[in-house]
């Protein structure tokens, strides 16, 4: 319990303002926005993975074995699907992101991942795999062994595995075959596109740009994009121009959020998290029931039967509540404190953020993943 309260202070305090640290850290221009019209393009591919160890599609998958005998054919064999019995091969979608900037003979990291019902692709290599695009042109060639981060083994009814198995990363196991060309804006004017969509964040962006060009070379056009005059200079080379504004450093000014993994048990409180007015008790009620086996021996010579009789147990612990009170105000590290003083679980903490929501007390987004 104290290892688990330890790392959400941990986890709170550096996100957490003080006088010695602040949460308006500067940030590059290139790491908060990015050129509009210069985005990546998702690719998708079907293929195999083989060499794996007895662990891949069974005779449920039917579409495995129909590809490999596909395969097989251009190579001169001419097989059956239904006779080929296989399990060191899995059907997998192969997934990527392709920069607009990729050129040929660039490298892409993919990943894989099973569709059928194989156990494990560890130790499996990717079978060169065509990728395709959102026109379903081929754009990019993928292949190689598969890392997965985990393992699995066991025999039996007994079988240990350590992260998850099905779905791997082949790092640079792609090779662009087509580049995809951008098209420099029109007009003269270069728009940048704010990832986190905010009007205090654009027009801090906009006020470091216009320190470095000018007074009137950029404006604000929404809370997501920013409108960059190109100067004179920059007309034929705008990648000189781009090059000189991303690393820019600008202060965010990010929303208050409170994101929630239930899944995982993961809270995370963003620094300008404040609080109203609010009281908090919490209480565990924990009911435990507990069946113990007795065996009833009969006299001698009575002619009855041993036999066993199970006696239930049943305890109901309502736990130690306690009452904190929050003042209007409270930082993240008031709550972070009074929420260790109830001690609780980071799961008790997801409902005790979910209750301060809907009390209106909680002064942030909660967002729940």
């Amino acid at each position: 319990m104290k290892q688990i309260l330890s790392t959400l202070t941990l986890i709170a305090v550096m996100a957490m303002p003080a006088a010695a640290q602040d949460v308006n850290a500067s940030s590059r221009l290139k790491d908060i926005a990015s050129v509009q019209g210069a985005v990546p393009t998702p690719v998708i591919g079907y293929g195999l993975v083989v060499g794996l160890n007895k662990t891949g599609d069974r005779r449920q998958t039917v579409f495995s074995a129909q590809t490999l005998a596909n395969m097989l054919e251009r190579f001169g064999i001419a097989v059956a699907p239904g006779e080929i019995k296989i399990e060191n091969v899995a059907a997998v979608l192969v997934t990527a992101q392709m920069s607009p900037y990729a050129q040929i003979g660039g490298k892409l990291d993919v990943t894989a991942s099973s569709i059928g019902d194989a156990r494990s692709l560890q130790g499996g290599t990717l079978m060169p795999t065509p990728l395709r695009g959102p026109d379903g042109r081929v754009v990019a060639l993928a292949q190689g062994p598969l890392s997965i981060g985990g393992f699995g083994a066991g025999g039996g009814d007994n079988s240990v595995q350590v992260n998850h198995l099905t779905v791997g990363r082949v790092p640079g196991g792609a090779l662009v075959q087509e580049a995809r060309a951008w098209t420099p804006p029109s007009g003269g004017v270069l728009r940048f596109a704010l990832h986190e969509p905010d009007f205090v964040s654009a027009g801090r962006v906009a006020k470091a740009i216009n320190t470095e060009l000018g007074a009137s070379a950029a404006k604000v056009i929404d809370a997501g994009s920013i409108a960059v005059v190109v100067p004179s200079e920059y007309q034929s080379s705008l990648p000189d121009l781009i090059a000189r504004i991303e690393p820019l450093p600008v202060e965010l000014d990010v929303t208050a959020r409170v994101v929630i993994n239930e899944r995982t048990g993961t809270v995370v409180m963003g620094g300008d998290v404040r609080l109203g007015p609010a009281a908090v008790a919490h209480g565990n009620l924990s009911v435990r029931i507990a069946t113990q086996y007795d065996v009833s021996q009969p006299n001698p010579l009575s002619g009855g039967q041993t036999t066993v009789v199970p006696r239930s147990e049943l305890d109901v612990d309502e736990g130690n509540s306690q009452l904190i009170a929050l003042t209007a105000g409270a930082t993240l590290g008031d709550v972070v404190r009074a929420l260790n003083v109830l001690g609780v679980t980071p799961r008790d903490i997801i409902a005790v953020m979910q209750a301060l929501k809907a009390a209106g007390a909680l002064r942030a987004e909660l967002v729940i993943l």
